[in-house]
């Protein structure tokens, strides 16, 4: 049947080595997970864990907002969990 071959046919697919080879291309911070996640806790209102990043509009624009009143710093704060945040250079924040 065809969903038997599928597996191999999106292997072999060049979209799919395209992907494949820009996530093991992608870099890794060297800032704290573990720092920004409590950051954004503790004091995501203030946009601390933004200057932390290196994200000096953000951060600014979270002092300004008090953190989207909360909303944002919180959204920040799972991503920081979740490991998808990024810094200023787009680098993935994945160590704790």
């Amino acid at each position: 049947s065809f969903l038997k071959w599928m597996p191999i046919i999106w292997h072999c697919l060049p979209l799919n080595n395209y992907f494949m080879r820009e996530k093991i291309m992608e870099e890794i911070s060297s800032k704290s997970r573990l720092a920004v996640a409590l950051f954004a806790w503790f004091l995501g209102v203030f946009g601390v864990h933004r200057f932390y990043l290196g994200k000096i509009g953000t951060g600014i624009l979270m002092l300004v907002t008090c953190g989207g009143l909360g909303i944002w710093a919180f959204i920040d704060f799972i991503l920081a969990v979740a490991g998808v945040m990024k810094d200023k250079e787009g680098k993935l924040i994945k160590n704790w």
